[in-house]
């Protein structure tokens, strides 16, 4: 059976033994099969390899513009690759290009255009060499690779996503710094050949850049021969010694050599190259050694809870007469306050609900994504199937919130559902379109076209809101929970606090530990975001992601516990918030790694950066707020529902 990760990537163990154990129990009579994206494609000597062109990227302005804003050499037609939702809310601009290269027949110097740049076009490569932006190209949907040798390691070599338009440099004896182009490729096409039908299939696109000055003789025509590249001498590009000025009135001859290499890599592993790339990055040790830190204080906080609590209860249940009930203190004298509706409860009840949406979403995106269905071969895969399931998820978070209205006594559910259709979507949006305005303005590829728009307010208000609805009407229709102690008529005076439990001070302190389970693997989701890498550890993720749900729900019924023993009876909202500050870690994190690890000087590209950091914080905080909620609803339910009131 060929099992494989959609477009080539291979499973991780754990996941690969899963899939097999699951398609052998479904797919019983099925010989091979491919998880979706991309099937295998075979070649025959000859066949024509079409190699589009993407976006061009630089991590210093994080403004992705499309392939021909520059003058480069241009098809007859260009011609638009469908993109998915998720490719074009990442930028991506995916169009076919002159370059065609036939299969396992190598090509030298061929030309592909002569350029004469005017003052206007002369300055939007210098600005482009400038900010280091790299151009972006596909062939048999395999991103183009630059090899690069590291300095400290001979035989090691780390791969670049794309080549740069040019680079900065000075002639030898001059002080001045000139700007030169990238105007000559050598392509390397890797393949894999089958022996028995001679087809074969591409594992490789790699390419070296070079920039050099053609010479010809008297006047260009098109078919003239260049004296610096000619297939006929046997003379081929192999430095830029003599390399391409970037001036007013300079001509540019564009032209690429193609190499063919037979690899032994099969189509299944062809993504490894890829997925390897940042290696000196990954430190797995520090990884798993967080999450054993985690997992600990996990495990003694458990024990803590269920030692206290078991001492507690017995105690409390075994008292026999008034007085000594009285001499008592702790979470027992405030039973009849405890289940009494906070402030502001109907906001509480539409973060809580938000949040649930959240944890539907991002739960089933990393089921499917540690099986292997968004493997990055499937560009935009993973924005896409976020996107669907968070307008589906609002069947969950209109049943959530009109539940937990209910319980407060509440009789407008209608309302209740209204804003947790429009709360947190409505903030993002307003967040987002603004920061669309920007990129809009720098004229970016990477601003969100009217018609996408227009599709995100459709799925927006034509799906989620009426599914919003449809949950918020089951939920409500449920009987109400009941409370397991009754509340008072008059609310209890709360006694004056310790300083160490002063609201602030305790809501801070409980956001560092879900942080801590997660800030290791921030720091390559960051990576993998901002220095356009590849993020594919997808199974390791979804581990860290069930250790933050089991931190944040502990850290907070043991913080929400020494609260109701100090009798304070004020938990709703601080058990939310204690959780959810962990979001605020997360903001001053990517704060510090916006200084420390990106070169980003544009003030528009800084304000892009954190305006959708603050977008991530705050989805951070409702998916965290939620989880430390809940847990700690069922605690005190837990707790209240098994002493003996008198």
């Amino acid at each position: 059976m060929a099992v494989q990760g959609g477009g080539g990537r291979r499973l991780g163990p754990f996941a690969l033994h899963l899939w097999i154990f699951l398609s052998l129990l479904l797919f019983p009579h099925v010989r091979s099969f491919y998880l979706p994206g991309v099937a295998p494609q075979d070649f025959n000597k000859g066949d024509p390899l079409k190699v589009k062109v993407n976006k061009l990227t630089s991590t210093k302005t994080q403004l992705p513009y499309s392939y021909y804003s520059l003058p480069y050499c241009r098809p007859e037609t260009i011609v638009d690759s469908a993109e998915n939702l998720g490719e074009v809310l990442r930028g991506d601009r995916i169009e076919n290009s002159p370059y065609v290269f036939k299969m396992r027949e190598p090509q030298m110097c061929n030309v592909v255009c002569r350029v004469e740049l005017n003052a206007k076009t002369a300055k939007e490569f210098k600005e482009k060499i400038d900010d280091e932006y790299r151009v972006n190209m596909i062939l048999d949907n395999l991103p183009l690779i630059v090899p690069v040798r590291r300095p400290d390691q001979e035989l090691s070599t780390v791969y670049q996503h794309g080549f740069y338009v040019g680079l900065r440099g000075q002639y030898a004896g001059s002080k001045d710094e000139k700007h030169f182009i990238n105007n000559h490729l050598t392509f390397t096409v890797k393949f894999h050949k089958d022996p028995e039908t001679d087809s074969s299939r591409i594992v490789g696109f790699e390419v070296k850049p070079f920039s050099v000055k053609h010479e010809y003789e008297g006047k260009w025509k098109e078919n003239s021969r260049l004296l610096t590249c000619d297939p006929h001498a046997k003379r081929a590009v192999t430095n830029s010694d003599s390399p391409q000025e970037v001036e007013d009135k300079k001509e540019i001859i564009f032209t690429y050599d193609v190499e063919f290499q037979e690899s032994d890599v099969k189509w299944a592993s062809r993504w490894d190259t890829y997925l390897l790339m940042a290696d000196d990055q990954i430190h797995w040790f520090s990884i798993v050694n967080s999450l054993m830190i985690v997992l600990f204080l996990s495990g003694m906080v458990a024990m803590i809870m269920l030692r206290t609590l078991y001492r507690d209860i017995s105690k409390y249940n075994q008292l026999e007469t008034q007085e000594e009930a009285q001499e008592e203190t702790g979470w027992k004298l405030v039973h009849g306050d405890v289940f009494r509706p906070p402030t502001n409860s109907d906001l509480l009840c539409v973060y809580a609900g938000t949040g649930v949406q959240f944890f539907g979403m991002i739960l089933v995106t990393m089921i499917f994504a540690a099986l292997g269905f968004l493997s990055p071969s499937n560009r935009g895969g993973l924005m896409t199937a976020m996107l669907l399931l968070w307008v589906v998820m609002g069947l969950f978070a209109g049943y959530s919130a009109t539940r937990l209205y209910k319980m407060f006594k509440g009789t407008d559910w209608k309302k209740i559902a209204l804003k947790t259709a429009f709360m947190f979507p409505g903030t993002v949006f307003a967040i987002f379109f603004v920061l669309n305005a920007l990129i809009w303005g720098e004229k970016s590829s990477g601003a969100v076209p009217f018609g996408t728009m227009f599709a995100l307010v459709l799925l927006w208000f034509g799906i989620s809101v009426p599914l919003v609805f449809v949950g918020g009407y089951v939920g409500f229709k449920k009987p109400a929970i009941e409370d397991p102690v009754k509340t008072n008529k008059i609310p209890r005076q709360i006694p004056e606090q310790a300083w160490y439990m002063n609201p602030v001070f305790s809501i801070l302190i409980g956001g560092i530990l879900p942080f801590g389970a997660v800030f290791i693997e921030l720091f390559f989701i960051l990576t993998s975001i901002w220095l356009h890498q590849f993020y594919y550890i997808f199974g390791f993720l979804f581990i860290v992601f069930l250790i933050l749900l089991v931190t944040c729900a502990e850290i907070t019924i043991v913080l929400c516990y020494f609260q109701l023993c100090s009798e304070d009876y004020l938990w709703w909202w601080r058990s939310y918030l204690t959780s959810g500050s962990s979001a605020f870690y997360l903001f001053l994190y990517a704060a510090f790694y916006f200084f420390t690890k990106l070169e980003i000087t544009k003030p528009v590209s800084g304000v892009l950066y954190f305006g959708y950091m603050l977008i991530g914080s705050y989805a951070f905080f409702v998916l965290t707020g939620a989880v430390g909620f809940y847990a700690c609803l069922l605690f005190t339910r837990l707790i209240y529902s098994s002493v003996k009131i008198d």
